[in-house]
């Protein structure tokens, strides 16, 4: 029986709410360790300050998931091959590639993230020992695996309640000022974030809005919005699921949004004012004000998220780039696992000669997470051209409301890819 047809029994039996699932991918796959860090870094440093800029990047997230899962059913195809079929293969190679490209740097800070856990939950397990046992059991699983994507699917279920309930109780015990959420919500810039450009400084670059950026590319990742549209595809999604498919992502994204407002609450309650340094660092600085239960909670709820993106994010950068190409792209096909190791291999070597080159885990992560900015402007204009053309959505094009919020997103992520660019100008200069 193929993924479609299992698929298909499934909403014939269940309600449209146990049919949620394409969106629980794309949520596990952006909430990473990193997300993880820097949502909390952000609560740390900036209290409630910003929880109006993650609604905002939630609302931009949640348009362009919602417009890329409306692609994959009302198009009959995936976004690279309706790419194709209207500019060229060229055109969808290069958008293949370039969000291949955007995934093998999301993993290469995956593996910095696991690093990071293993060395507070398992000190004596060389870091290099951890990625090689961790890739090397992933890439045996991929080609043992029969139906990836349903495994996948009742997987991040399980670990999405775990991540759920694990810090939704260390919220309650933190016991936060409900004023201060409030006033959180109101839009505002905290007098210490400078919005000047990125410089340096007798030598050392500054980028004072390194952070901010950080959680807009982590928030707001259009590179795994697009995906979305060939994750309903692989759920077997056609025209009759279509209120299934816009549910489905303002669910996934909704989640994404709730667990990255926990976090920055937890943080902007307990350690505010104090930097996170590390995953480690963040949860033995919870223990004395939490508790060791809390804590336990804690490290439970730091391993599902560790754990979710690592093997997903691969196979959304192998299976697109397969599709891109030309060649078969579900995540079960031949050409979407061999391109999956490949971005696990890529991710885990360029980690293994960092950590040798001595470079600080944290700080890569970070710039590793805003480097993934850079491909958005591509993924965005792809996306918002797709979800307007006639031939493809019929009536179902973008409304005039989700233009405008199209276009706010692309500015957005277009201001923040050349604000990168230029910090990456100054690293090579």
């Amino acid at each position: 029986m193929s993924d479609s047809s299992g698929s298909s029994n499934l909403r014939q039996r269940s309600g449209w709410w146990r049919s949620i699932g394409p969106a629980l991918i794309t949520a596990c796959v952006v909430f990473g360790p990193g997300s993880l860090l820097i949502n909390s870094n952000v609560g740390a440093k900036y209290g409630y300050e910003l929880l109006w800029l993650l609604l905002l990047t939630g609302v931009l997230m949640g348009t362009y998931t919602t417009m890329a899962a409306r692609v994959g059913v009302v198009g009959g195809a995936t976004p690279c091959t309706l790419v194709a079929r209207r500019l060229g293969r060229p055109v969808a190679a290069v958008i293949g590639i370039n969000l291949c490209l955007i995934c093998s740097a999301f993993q290469f800070t995956n593996n910095l993230a696991v690093v990071v856990a293993a060395e507070a939950l398992v000190p004596k397990v060389p870091p290099v020992v951890v990625l090689i046992i961790l890739n090397g059991l992933i890439i045996i699983f991929l080609f043992t695996a029969k139906h990836i994507y349903r495994l996948l699917e009742r997987v991040m279920k399980i670990m999405v309640a775990v991540i759920l309930l694990s810090f939704a109780i260390n919220l309650i015990l933190a016991r936060p000022s409900l004023t201060g959420i409030i006033k959180g919500l109101v839009p505002g810039i905290p007098e210490s974030i400078s919005l000047g450009l990125p410089h340096k400084v007798e030598g050392q670059i500054e980028d004072p809005l390194l952070l901010i950026a950080s959680l807009l590319g982590t928030t707001f990742s259009v590179a795994a919005a697009l995906y979305q549209g060939n994750l309903v595809r692989e759920r077997g999604w056609t025209i009759k699921e279509y209120l299934h498919g816009i549910g489905d992502s303002i669910a996934g994204v909704a989640l994404l949004t709730t667990v990255s407002a926990v976090l920055m609450i937890t943080t902007a309650t307990v350690i505010p004012g104090k930097q996170a340094d590390d995953i480690g660092v963040l949860a033995q600085s919870l223990q004395p004000l939490l508790g060791s239960t809390a804590y336990i909670i804690f490290c439970v709820g730091l391993f599902a998220v560790a754990m979710n993106p690592f093997l997903i994010n691969a196979m959304i950068g192998g299976s697109i780039l397969a599709d891109g190409l030309g060649k078969p792209a579900r995540l079960s096909d031949l050409w979407s696992r061999i391109f999956t190791v490949g971005v696990l291999l890529i991710g885990m070597v360029v980690a293994v000669l960092a950590l040798r080159a001595g470079q600080r885990p944290v700080k890569l992560i970070i710039f590793g997470q805003a480097l993934t900015v850079i491909g958005n402007p591509l993924m965005a204009a792809t996306i918002l051209w797709l979800a307007n053309q006639k031939d493809i959505m019929g009536e179902r094009r973008n409304t005039l409301i989700l233009n405008v919020l199209g276009g706010v997103g692309f500015l957005v992520v277009l201001f923040m890819a050349i604000r990168v660019l230029i910090l990456v100008i100054l690293k090579l200069s």
